[in-house]
């Protein structure tokens, strides 16, 4: 039973470590340390096949290296449209509006201006469409052409390292290079997969040091209600007037009048860290009426103020409550 929650919430994880990701890949760092290093490929390409002019090798490395040289400007270009694109997407996504003008404004103008903007957006998202099939063509042709130099390096052997020393050594470093980033990237994704799935808290607490205060604050978090956990077993079923297996209790702190809520074994389990809950144990409930473990779901609000398993907001819970 607690299989299918459990999923959802690393389904829910699983999507929010996809987007760190792609923040995190496109952030200005990032996108600098990338472009210089795709330039300096390219400076060495074009510095080697200068100096090797008298080089005649068996196999066109000359056309290989002008090709991967290729390839790196194809991806800084790609890498910039997109860079480009996201900023301007948060620029319009928090750009201020003038509180007096939107309070004269009329619901035609509204409307025009809403769909100026859904306008802008379309032809952000079309230049970005082009851009991200340009990169994903761009890498399929990266595998083929690695494909090709390796070919071409491995039947010129030893002759192209007496005859044409400087391309073959610059070959050699550049397949090396694309080895170690596929290896690395491979390596990487299954760590993560196999975190996800069997240590989801390792998972958040990463997200809980990278997160930039886009989810709930404290204050947000210490509003919800907070529970403590009382294990009940068979001989104290009688005092619950309950009948069907009872895991536990919960009753609510802080207030004269607690409320108290009565789970099945099933049902005492926490969805993120899939730990029975223990006797004495803080509980959080959610305005949605899901609990978890205080320490696994504070953590996780801090990163996205939903609910794990049914994505309730519970900013706009607040809101209401204010209001």
């Amino acid at each position: 039973m607690m299989r299918e929650p459990s999923m959802l919430v690393r389904e829910t994880a699983a999507e929010q470590l996809e987007e760190r990701q792609s923040d995190w890949a496109y952030s200005k760092p990032v996108v600098v340390l990338d472009i210089i290093w795709n330039f300096a490929f390219v400076a060495v390409s074009v510095g080697v096949l200068l100096s090797s002019w008298e080089e005649r090798p068996d196999t066109p490395l000359r056309l290989w290296i002008i090709g991967y040289a290729f390839q790196c400007l194809l991806h800084m270009v790609c890498v910039c449209v997109e860079y480009r694109r996201r900023r301007r997407q948060q620029s319009m996504e928090y750009r201020p509006f003038n509180a007096g003008e939107e309070g004269i404004l009329s619901p035609g103008s509204r409307v025009d201006s809403e769909q100026y903007v859904t306008l802008a957006q379309l032809e952000e998202e079309s230049g970005s469409g082009v851009a991200k099939h340009l990169e994903s063509t761009n890498t399929m042709l990266s595998f083929i052409w690695w494909i090709v130099g390796f070919y071409w390096v491995s039947i010129g052997g030893q002759a192209l390292a007496r005859t044409s020393p400087q391309l073959y050594w610059l070959c050699i470093i550049f397949l090396g290079f694309d080895v170690f980033f596929v290896v690395f990237c491979v390596a990487l994704a299954c760590i993560i997969g196999i975190a996800v799935c069997c240590c989801l808290p390792c998972i958040i607490a990463i997200l809980y040091a990278v997160a930039d205060q886009e989810g709930a604050s404290k204050e947000d978090i210490e509003q919800l209600s907070k529970f403590k956990f009382r294990k009940i077993d068979n001989d104290g079923k009688s005092a619950v007037n309950v009948q069907e297996p009872v895991g536990g209790i919960m009753t609510e702190c802080g207030t004269d009048s607690p409320r108290e809520h009565v789970l099945s074994p099933d049902d005492a389990e926490c969805c993120i860290c899939l730990s029975a809950y223990d006797d004495g144990v803080e509980l959080r409930e959610l305005p949605c009426g899901h609990h978890f473990h205080c320490a696994c779901v504070d953590k996780w609000l801090r990163i996205n103020a939903t609910c794990p398993l049914c994505k309730y907001n519970i900013l706009k819970s607040s809101s209401h409550e204010e209001v």
